[in-house]
């Protein structure tokens, strides 16, 4: 099901070609596709780790950030979490969150996650142990929601 080659890259490991297909991709879904404008160079990439999913032929198909605990958070997260449209449906976010949530097990052992991720996405999110914390919001034009996964 999962065929797409996944690799970790801390911010100052990434090389240009790669940094490029990541904000490529991310502008591409969530300022073109969601019609959104807002800042996406947020100032947090370089205290992160990124996860990127690529194809057979090179091509970054998917992609997350791992945030470490006090940069978005008083906990660990991950975010922007993002498909290319040719291949959703395809498992692909399931497979980089729970890469996610491994990743953050070893390196914060017993310690909750915490995300703000779109509230269309709630129940896809609560299938990986995730419950709201509180209200929806509004962040850059789209509804949000805070939600935490006990270890």
């Amino acid at each position: 099901m999962n065929s797409l080659r996944w690799s970790w890259h801390a911010f100052a490991d990434l090389d240009p070609a790669t940094l490029y297909a990541i904000l490529e991709l991310r502008s591409r879904v969530f300022v073109v596709e969601q019609n959104c404008v807002f800042l996406d160079m947020d100032g947090a990439d370089a205290e992160c780790e990124h996860l990127c999913g690529f194809n057979a032929q090179g091509r970054l198909m998917a992609c997350l950030r791992l945030v470490p605990p006090a940069v978005k958070f008083a906990e660990a997260s991950f975010g922007r979490l993002v498909t290319d449209p040719a291949v959703r449906r395809g498992g692909h976010a399931r497979h980089a969150c729970n890469l996610a949530l491994a990743r953050l097990a070893d390196r914060f052992p017993g310690q909750p996650v915490r995300i703000g991720g779109q509230q269309y996405m709630e129940a896809f999110y609560a299938s990986l142990g995730f419950r709201a914390t509180g209200q929806p919001y509004l962040e850059d034009g789209i509804p949000h929601l805070d939600m935490l996964r006990q270890p």
